[in-house]
């Protein structure tokens, strides 16, 4: 029998041991109650609510701009709507970096006014002091490695990372050090494949991938691009598995047409 199936709840545990059994993690972003229900009822085992938020729920170009209140908003509205996943917050851009006990305070937010169960942040070496001063709080700490979307105007590109053999190696050594401070897995975004897969058989934790190739533990997408609901995004690691942007256009310009026709409601729609 699957690990994820045995569980009533899917904790950071439940992650590591679906690693040693082999079972492969799927984690799905969420952003709102209603489709962390659905989410959860169709078995994705991480739900995380993602900075990306910025992008797809708020129109902002990048993942800077959201606030820490704002992620504290859509992670309430996500926990409520679950009872199996385990839910995973991004610490927003300038809630962490460069000051840890800023980094505390914030995951201590998260934690205490959302009911998620843990917390997610980007980068290596340069935050390990954040990451021990959140883990010794007790609080499980998701990492986060390769294309780093809130260190995006440093990197002036969304292009593969780690393909020169200087970032690989120190993307490996980043893993280790992430793995050795206590997190229980690492996020591996647009990295080459065999780099991802190394990673991944080097490490206890479990690897996530998005862009990364299927050597990783478990794979994560957004939901509105899985969805089909945003069309203006389409790389290659991205499978879409609706087209609801399709769907939805068409059920609203029929709406918009029965009501200009006086076609709804009809008599059977009104009391």
């Amino acid at each position: 029998m699957s690990v994820n199936k045995e569980v009533k709840r899917i904790t950071t545990n439940t992650l590591h041991k679906m690693k040693a059994n082999g079972e492969k993690i799927a984690m799905l972003t969420a952003y709102d109650y209603s489709f962390a229900k659905l989410f959860d009822s169709a078995g994705v085992d991480v739900l995380l609510v993602g900075d990306s938020a910025s992008n797809v729920m708020a129109g902002h170009e990048t993942t800077l701009p959201i606030t820490l209140d704002q992620m504290i908003y859509h992670a309430s509205s996500v926990v409520r709507g679950v009872s199996r996943s385990l839910v995973v917050v991004d610490l927003p851009f300038g809630t962490y970096q460069g000051n840890s006990k800023e980094a505390l305070s914030s995951t201590i937010r998260i934690m205490k006014e959302t009911g998620a169960h843990a917390i997610k942040l980007e980068g290596g070496e340069e935050v390990i002091e954040s990451i021990k001063r959140i883990l010794s709080a007790g609080v499980p700490v998701m990492g986060h490695l390769g294309l780093t979307p809130q260190s995006i105007y440093k990197f002036g590109t969304y292009t593969v990372r780690a393909k020169e053999e200087a970032e690989a190696e120190k993307l490996e050594r980043d893993a280790r050090l992430l793995e050795e401070a206590g997190c229980f897995a690492i996020v591996l975004e647009k990295i080459p494949a065999a780099l991802a897969k190394r990673v991944t058989e080097s490490l206890h934790i479990p690897t996530i991938g998005i862009g990364a190739g299927n050597g990783c533990d478990g794979q994560v997408l957004v939901m509105h691009d899985m969805l089909g609901i945003t069309t203006e995004f389409k790389p290659r690691f991205l499978r879409q598995y609706l087209n609801l942007h399709e769907s939805i256009n068409g059920a609203v310009q029929q709406y918009v047409t029965d009501v200009k026709n006086s076609d709804f409601p009809n008599d059977s729609e009104q009391y």
